[in-house]
């Protein structure tokens, strides 16, 4: 596992929309450094990986649903870098193009329903799984917990680096979807409070993002929700906004969380919340993988 010992660099670009109304927006592109292992997923795992490594596990085992962004990403770090992965899956079996690539890279399925998914944060939830899977690592949901919430927090490193190419010389906050909130609480550790983190919960309440970020850091960040009304759902306003960016400035979004997360922001420009001259770092988390099984 140790090629996850360096990171990648993620590109800062200017990202020049009609409706910012003065406000300065770059976009970090976090689906622009690794062709399968992409967006945040790579450094959200970098901790959990040296964990597993430390504990001397032969690989990881974690969960997510039939389009997961999390489980595609280290499914495809198993394959390339010789470790073992399981994935213990939302529902019931079915096939998209995420679950064959699972397939494909060698991970090894569990279907779990959607009542056994429910029971994910029971505190006896992993006793049996460890019980079958003793010489693996077990890692939360989408990366989460400390670990990987320490694992975003390079990101800010990276941020600073590259404020001269845009010209300039600090920025005031973050954006970015918050799907489990990990990347949220990385980059509000990192800050400690200097600039705010602003949250757009791509997911219903009932996802428990709100508790699992203040469980990690405490202040510093903003949540708005952005989910449209359910998780996975797309309407037309949403996809009308993603096919408009795209054909406007060349970025690709998705429907789960890039696309609302945007799309949140344009919202609170326009209704007056967000002052011009203000200077947002928005974070491009991946995920395009996913937009494979939502064409249609």
């Amino acid at each position: 596992m140790g090629p996850f010992d360096w990171l990648p660099h993620a590109p800062l670009e200017p990202l020049p929309l009609d409706w910012l109304k003065g406000v300065e927006l770059a976009v970090l592109r976090l689906d622009r450094i690794d062709p399968l292992i992409s967006g945040n997923k790579w450094f959200k795992l970098t901790e959990h990986l040296a964990l597993a490594q430390q504990a001397g596990a032969a690989g990881i085992i974690s969960l997510g649903g039939a389009h997961s962004n999390h489980l595609h990403a280290l499914a495809a770090a198993g394959k390339r870098f010789g470790f073992q992965t399981v994935g213990l899956l939302r529902g019931h079996q079915q096939d998209t193009p995420t679950v064959e690539d699972l397939n494909a890279f060698g991970m090894h399925l569990h279907w779990l329903g959607y009542g056994g998914y429910r029971a994910r944060h029971a505190p006896e939830f992993w006793a049996p799984w460890r019980e079958l899977y003793p010489q693996l690592n077990p890692v939360p949901e989408g990366g989460g917990g400390m670990a990987g919430a320490r694992g975003c927090a390079v990101l800010v490193e990276q941020v600073r680096g590259q404020l001269s190419n845009l010209g300039w010389a600090d920025y005031d906050g973050w954006w970015l979807a918050a799907g489990t909130g990990t990347t949220l609480a990385g980059l509000a550790l990192a800050e400690a409070g200097a600039r705010v983190v602003y949250g757009a919960l791509a997911v219903p309440d009932d996802h428990g993002v709100a508790q699992n970020v203040s469980a990690l850091v405490h202040g510093g960040y903003v949540l708005l929700d952005a989910s449209r009304g359910g998780f996975a759902k797309v309407d037309p306003v949403l996809r009308d906004f993603i096919d408009t960016t795209e054909q406007a400035c060349g970025l690709p979004l998705e429907s789960l969380y890039t696309g609302k997360a945007l799309l949140a922001l344009k919202q609170q420009i326009e209704a007056g919340r967000i002052a011009p001259g203000t200077r947002l770092v928005f974070v491009h988390t991946g995920g395009l993988q996913g937009r494979r099984g939502f064409t249609a």
